[in-house]
């Protein structure tokens, strides 16, 4: 599966040292997530205690990598090489149910005049 450098995916608008050449148009990745009873229990144990959940934290952290990735998949099937304008959202789709969304516009980039 082709998929794009990390690298050249960005929140800015542009990527300093390479010029669009074409727009792609939008692309996203969506993944909805659920806590298991057992990571239900954990995690209210450590709220318990305060601080950092910890077993939420990975639990966001993998839903967000993982819909980063399918981003990613989704702007090389357009034949992007770069996803300008990323950002992230999530909603509670119910209880306990999480959506995050991760998304951008898919561009070809390439060096500009001058850059290697």
């Amino acid at each position: 599966m082709l998929t794009i450098d990390p690298k050249f995916v960005t929140t800015a608008f542009e990527l300093p040292g390479f010029r669009i050449v074409k727009n792609r148009g939008v692309v996203r990745g969506i993944v909805v997530r659920s806590r298991s009873l057992v990571g239900s229990l954990g995690a209210s144990i450590q709220t318990i205690f305060g601080g950092n959940i910890t077993l939420y934290t990975e639990l966001c952290e993998t839903a967000r990598a993982d819909a980063f990735k399918l981003m990613l998949e989704h702007a090389a099937q357009t034949g992007a090489n770069a996803v300008l304008g990323a950002r992230y959202d999530a909603n509670e789709v119910t209880e306990g149910v999480t959506e995050v969304l991760a998304y951008g516009t898919a561009v070809v980039v390439e060096p500009s005049a001058g850059q290697p």
